[in-house]
């Protein structure tokens, strides 16, 4: 079940990741939250160390703690 977020504006949000490599070599995960679900990609909760804050535009984003 993929971590999802209702902001204000009631339109719900889900989390997900997208493992890319970088020109050095080192692999990063990018976190975003998407409308719908993509396989694959979902996460089930938020990553440690992180929380989940709405922008003015009713946006979700991850922000450190």
């Amino acid at each position: 079940m993929a971590y999802s977020f209702k902001n204000s504006k009631g339109k719900e949000y889900f989390l997900h990741v997208k493992k890319v490599k970088r020109a050095s070599g080192k692999e990063t995960e990018l976190y975003y939250f998407a409308t719908d679900k993509r396989k694959g990609q979902e996460v089930e909760a938020v990553p440690a160390g992180k929380t989940v804050v709405e922008l003015a535009s009713g946006l979700p984003v991850l922000k450190k703690k």
